[in-house]
């Protein structure tokens, strides 16, 4: 029997061939019933992330600490009085914990489907689900972040009030951005494999543009056509927007909201429709 005839018989058989790409409506049915195994090997990475580590959970918490340390020794001591907030600790707190989700959840993205070929290669399942569980591994160990932050926040003098809970809405936005960012650079890296080594340049450079530890509005302040076009930038609107709810200072204009709302929405659709395009392509040399 030739190969053309297997194939025809795993057909008639209702058998698919590995990887192979199905309607996206029917992919999206199967990615929805497939929740349960994102979910189960984000717990199982967090866990095996702590189990590494003596310190455990203490040491995902301990390490945005002490790089927020750092750069607040840095920073602190080398920026002047003009661009940096009053209330300094809790706005580079804030800024550094927002930003490593962003790229943390950036990073394991991309290496989602090249770091688990044999996986790939051996089951049929919805390729989708490794860049989203990436993402929702990076989320979980988040969780205990925002009440060490919390407990940071108020150490440094701001009073917890009701508008906290605004950080629920916007992590949820943030996450919706983060999967389209890892859907994305997971389909790119598969093709282009030394896309890996500019993610981190990328990174460094959206980390220096996002105000995480100066203020845009102090620094922009005699250019206010520079200011206007920094808040096209859904990073560090995510995280002026933590900031609002959080700490003590001047509100966001309301077209950070539109940005970050559009931008998240518009990113992971394309990132859902661009990822699933090359479904067939995941896990073939």
């Amino acid at each position: 029997m030739s190969t053309t005839d297997y194939e025809a018989t795993a057909h008639q058989a209702g058998l698919q061939p590995v990887g192979d790409r199905v309607p996206l409506g029917e992919y999206l049915k199967d990615l929805w019933r497939c929740r349960a195994f994102a979910i189960t090997l984000a717990k199982y990475r967090v866990q095996a992330g702590f189990s590494q580590h003596r310190l455990g959970v203490f040491w995902v918490v301990l390490q945005p600490i002490l790089r927020a340390a750092m750069y607040g020794l840095v920073f602190g001591v080398l920026m002047g009085s003009n661009t940096r907030p009053d209330n300094f600790i809790p706005y580079l707190v804030v800024g550094v914990f927002i930003f490593g989700y962003f790229s943390r959840s950036w990073a394991a993205g991309a290496r989602s489907i090249t770091g688990n070929a044999q996986m790939v290669r051996s089951l049929n399942f919805p390729r989708m689900l490794l860049p989203i569980a990436a993402v929702i591994e990076n989320l979980l160990e988040l969780i205990p972040m925002i009440f060490v932050l919390a407990i940071i926040v108020t150490a440094f003098g701001e009073v917890p009030s009701w508008s906290w809970l605004m950080v629920v809405p916007v992590l949820a936005l943030m996450t919706m951005f983060n999967m389209g960012v890892a859907l994305i650079s997971a389909r790119l890296t598969v093709h282009v494999r030394d896309l890996t080594q500019f993610i981190p340049l990328i990174t460094r450079i959206l980390f220096y543009t996002s105000g995480v530890f100066y203020s845009l509005e102090k620094t922009l302040a005699d250019q206010p056509r520079l200011l206007y076009a920094s808040y096209f930038n859904p990073i560090g609107d995510f995280i002026a927007l933590v900031r609002d709810a959080m700490i003590e200072t001047t509100p966001s204009p309301p077209i950070v909201w539109y940005v970050v709302i559009v931008a998240s929405v518009a990113l992971l659709v394309f990132g859902v429709v661009f990822f699933w395009r090359a479904e067939g392509e995941y896990g073939r040399d």
